[in-house]
């Protein structure tokens, strides 16, 4: 992904970083979700991702994001953890 310097769509550069953010935030999310799909292998991939994202929804719109990933890696495995898989 290329990033411009100048106002893109009428966002300020403030908004653009913002977007650069949630996007790496979202890569990582779903790097997550990858990684935990391989590492339970006995349950469906789609099952993993919907855990892994109902654990993400529960920090939205929090402000401070830095570790987000890891708390949501952490709830994620405890909750596979807990439905026995």
């Amino acid at each position: 992904m290329r990033l411009r310097c100048g106002p893109v769509d009428g966002r300020t550069g403030r908004d653009q970083a913002e977007l650069v953010i949630e996007l790496s935030e979202q890569q990582i999310i779903d790097q997550l979700a990858q990684r935990l799909a391989d590492a339970h292998a006995t349950v469906e991939p789609d099952r993993v991702a919907a855990v892994v994202h109902a654990q993400y929804a529960r920090f939205e719109g929090r402000p401070i994001r830095d570790f987000i990933p890891l708390f949501v890696e952490r709830s994620a495995k405890a909750e596979l953890t807990r439905l026995g898989v």
